[in-house]
């Protein structure tokens, strides 16, 4: 196992009792596994125990007064390397053991965590930053399971030790010490050539973990397209085959690593084995005490050595149950509601969006929008502008149900959406964000995201309709080209591009455009404007833009100001009355 780094600053647990008795419980569907390995440290320390007795019998066998017992000195030679052999097989046993313990509950725990934030309120993603999300699902769980894996056995090891130790060092009083350990360089040269083999592995694991991190970090930013396409489950089990292969990773890793500890403990054993023979050896020629005082230096290392390393242990302990404290406080928050018990699916849309006096805030108490009325007949383009914070937006998470409002009802088709299913409500809009997202694979399938199944003649027919068909002929494999993470082999113009093609590939009665253009050049957005005017023809489309030249052509503008609706008409009609919007068109064009 890879070595600790120093901590600058040690955490400690809030609760540390309450927290404990969760991790046990993910230990529950182990508990026979777990028993039977902490039997095996049982053993293991007992062996460890016994073999300073057989060291000093053996001596005192070879230290009688009239010759040496060579046939019992033997037998206690025997008892003790059966001992020890015994001890370090049923620690390697163990090691193993907790290791794969370790790494279950390091899976269980995940796939809680994963599930858990998709299942999460859009809010949740607002109020914490993504790098915070992603350590509690990587860090933070591979802390608890590390310690898990490592600091309890050790822990368990170092109780036993020391009180065996201290009870057989009451038995016996010594006046000898420890000869030179001629041990010592086998178990440097072990440790030097073991760290060759297992560091390739542990890059390997670095690697996969990485991987891991940057798809979670990938799909929690991704998280309102996620939720508007209604592919929880799909993103879920994508993750369970990242998650399953970085598992595999650290037990590749780990299963030659874990080795290096035993072994150069039974080197260390071997040693105090000589020490014992010699000891003996060295009584006969009249230069060494007597086998009891033997066994007592053996069980003194022993007995000092674990309190030491009990010591460093804790603050490990303290950081595992501090990090156990973050992802159960995450698995703790409180899921997005649940659909009400008769809700309905939105079927067979026609596209009519009635807003009626809604108010809603973020945080109670701060309203952000005030007593909204919003009216869209099918097919009508409704766009909404205004400065930075007005509530543009806000208005489209709740059209969406990221949010619900506060006061006031949101109904499509003449149906309350809160009556309907979640899922049916974000599906019945294609949506393209500002913020444009795309994910690891092939151009074609960020395309078809939302229709897995789409045949490769509509998926280029929506990216021709975006203008940038030609952009992906040119590309390495075209659409096989395989973006990478965040889409960094491609510009953000193309990305918008692509994100603007998958909305028009999604056969649906209601849009959604939050500056869609907003990372194209003048000569694109042309293009890419008069597509677009194809693809809302036919459908209720609700339009953010800061660029006025680009919503001219709207049934409906609606001009926000600190959340309230204070100008709304046709861009003729505004301009006639030269208010607010007057003022924002004048603003661009002067």
């Amino acid at each position: 196992m890879p070595p600790r780094g120093p901590r600058v600053k040690q955490e400690k647990p809030r609760d540390a009792k309450a927290t404990i008795l969760r991790i046990l419980r993910y230990m529950t569907k182990d508990r026979l596994l777990v028993l039977a390995l902490l039997l095996c440290t049982l053993a293991s320390n007992v062996g460890n125990l016994l073999g300073p007795s057989f060291a000093g019998k053996a001596i005192n066998a070879a230290v009688g007064p009239h010759q040496v017992d060579f046939a019992t000195v033997a037998y206690y030679a025997r008892c003790m390397a059966a001992a020890y052999i015994l001890s370090n097989l049923m620690s390697f046993v163990t090691s193993l053991g907790m290791m794969r313990v370790g790494r279950r509950i390091a899976n269980r725990m995940r796939k809680d965590v994963f599930a858990k934030l998709m299942a999460m309120p859009v809010g949740y993603f607002d109020r914490n930053q993504a790098g915070d999300i992603i350590s509690r699902v990587s860090y933070d769980i591979d802390v608890v399971t590390t310690s898990l894996s490592a600091d309890l056995v050790q822990i368990l090891t170092s109780l036993v030790t020391v009180v065996g130790s201290f009870f057989m060092m009451c038995l016996i009083s010594p006046p000898l010490v420890a000869c030179l350990c001629v041990t010592l360089p086998m178990a440097v040269g072990f440790t030097r050539y073991m760290s060759k083999r297992t560091r390739p592995l542990y890059a390997r694991r670095s690697a996969a973990y990485g991987r891991l991190n940057g798809y979670a970090e990938e799909m929690f930013s991704g998280q309102k397209t996620i939720l508007a396409y209604a592919y929880e489950q799909d993103v879920c089990r994508d993750f369970a085959a990242i998650n399953r292969d970085a598992a595999e990773a650290y037990r590749d890793a780990d299963s030659l690593g874990m080795t290096t500890g035993p072994t150069v403990n039974l080197i260390n054993n071997l040693g105090l084995s000589i020490v014992g023979m010699a000891g003996a050896a060295l009584y006969m020629l009249g230069r060494a005490g007597m086998g009891q005082i033997s066994s007592f230096v053996l069980y003194s290392r022993k007995f000092c050595g674990p309190i030491n390393e009990v010591a460093n242990i804790l603050n490990e302990i303290y950081s595992a149950l501090a990090a156990a404290e973050r992802v159960f406080a995450l698995l703790d928050e409180a899921e997005e509601p649940a659909d009400a018990p008769d809700a309905a699916p939105l079927d067979t849309v026609r596209g009519q969006v009635e807003v009626r006096s809604v108010s809603f805030g973020y945080v109670p108490g701060q309203t952000v929008l005030h007593d909204l009325d919003l009216s869209a007949q099918p097919g009508q383009t409704v766009a909404i502008v205004g400065h930075t914070g007005a509530g543009k937006t806000t208005i489209i998470n709740l059209l969406m149900r990221f949010y619900d409002p506060d006061a006031g009802s949101i109904a499509v088709d003449g149906r309350d959406i809160r009556t309907l299913t979640r899922a049916s409500v974000r599906r019945a809009y294609a949506m393209v964000l500002q913020d444009t997202w795309v994910f690891r694979g092939t151009v074609y399938d960020n395309i078809a995201y939302g229709r897995p199944g789409a045949k490769r003649e509509e998926v280029i027919a929506a990216a021709k309709a975006a203008r940038i068909h030609d952009t992906i002929l040119r590309l390495p494999q075209g659409y096989d080209t395989v973006i990478t993470e965040d889409g960094g082999n491609i510009s953000k113009g193309q990305k918008q591009l692509l994100t603007i093609a998958r909305a028009m590939l999604y056969d649906t009665h209601m849009l959604i455009l939050d500056e869609a253009t907003s990372n194209v050049d003048t000569n694109t957005e042309q293009k890419v404007q008069a597509a677009m005017q194809q693809m809302m023809r036919g459908r209720t489309s609700f339009v953010i833009a800061h660029r006025l030249s680009t919503i001219q052509n709207a049934d409906r503008i609606l001009v926000m100001d600190h959340g309230d609706v204070v100008e709304q008409g046709t861009h003729a009609r505004l301009m006639e009355r030269k208010g607010l919007y007057y003022t924002l068109y004048a603003s661009q064009f002067e």
